[in-house]
């Protein structure tokens, strides 16, 4: 593909950006903003120092034509010290795909979206905004929830009533069933924005595309008919399960599909947990409440310290345990 094609989409992606749009160089996270996007140049500004640099067209250029020149990946330590910014805004467009961890640009073949944009501060008027209480099933069955774990200890389960423990089984029943409708919804969103299978990131933590493959046995007559005339007995598989199939096809030159119904779908997992920036977002809470006059900023204050607790027991289990969540 011509780089004149390559370009303009990279400046297509550059104006729709938001304003507050914020990209991390990947080697050295400086983080800075487009402001302009022309025919020749790109040009940044350093949210730190408040420095401008213009990018120009003829460097993202020869930047992707060392992509290429690489085999399609580029090893981001052989860059410039001044050239990072070059990385991070190619990575705007949908055919490179900037990884900081693993520290290299990549040219994909399906389209991906860049994991170097921070989110976007909300403007003022979000900020003022009053909170609404959703219109979800979940969100009340928490309410729930919490409030009987702040009247009873689970750490004392066994000290509870009956009629205490088989409310908070409901209520736990119910927060988990309801959960994970509103999971499958937020997935099937999800699915149509992740076109590969390398982590994607949030504030909580990441998702990643995956594909689950099932198997389910065809018809028993088709399963003995084709393994019959593969040289094995009929007699051998009279009652078909899924074991002595298997040890039949270790025998044989068969494929799994020719008696399995194969099934691939794609789902989405969760791929980690930034317990940190929970904690940092509750702290921010926090921080704001306590520059607030309001008379009931002394109300949430109280609420959000206990929340903080809350939190700091359960983060005390061993990391591999999961008590509810950005699966």
């Amino acid at each position: 593909m011509p780089f004149g094609t390559s370009w303009q989409t990279l400046l297509d992606e550059c104006d729709a950006l938001g304003e507050d749009a914020t990209l991390t160089t990947p080697l050295t996270e400086k983080q800075f903003r487009i402001i302009s996007a022309q025919e020749s140049r790109i040009v940044i500004k350093f949210t730190d120092t408040g420095d401008s640099q213009p990018l120009q067209r003829d460097q993202f250029e020869t930047l992707a034509g060392r992509i290429t020149d690489s085999g399609g990946t580029f090893d981001l330590q052989r860059l410039p010290l001044d050239a990072e910014p070059y990385a991070a805004v190619l990575s705007l467009h949908p055919r490179y795909e900037c990884n900081d961890r693993a520290g290299t640009l990549t040219e994909t073949d399906e389209p991906t979206t860049s994991q170097l944009i921070k989110g976007v501060s909300p403007s003022t008027d979000e900020q003022n905004q009053d909170r609404t209480e959703p219109d979800l099933d979940v969100y009340a069955d928490m309410l729930l929830l919490i409030d009987a774990l702040e009247r009873h200890n689970p750490a004392e389960l066994d000290e509870w009533e009956t009629p205490v423990l088989i409310n908070l089984y409901t209520l736990l029943s119910d927060v988990q069933r309801n959960a994970g409708d509103l999971r499958t919804e937020v997935r099937e969103v999800l699915l149509d924005r992740l076109h590969h299978d390398k982590p994607v990131y949030g504030q909580y933590g990441s998702v990643q595309r995956t594909t689950r493959r099932n198997r389910s046995l065809k018809a028993d007559e088709e399963v003995l008919r084709v393994l019959e005339d593969a040289g094995i007995p009929r007699e051998r598989l009279m009652s078909v399960d899924r074991e002595k199939v298997d040890e039949a096809l270790e025998v044989t030159e068969l494929s799994e599909s020719a008696v399995y119904e194969i099934d691939e779908r794609e789902y989405v997992r969760k791929a980690e947990v930034d317990e940190e920036s929970k904690e940092s977002r509750l702290q921010g809470l926090k921080d704001q409440l306590a520059l607030s006059d309001d008379p009931e900023a002394e109300e949430l204050r109280q609420e959000v310290g206990e929340l903080e607790q809350r939190i700091e027991d359960l983060t005390e289990f061993n990391p591999g345990t999961s008590v509810g969540t950005q699966s």
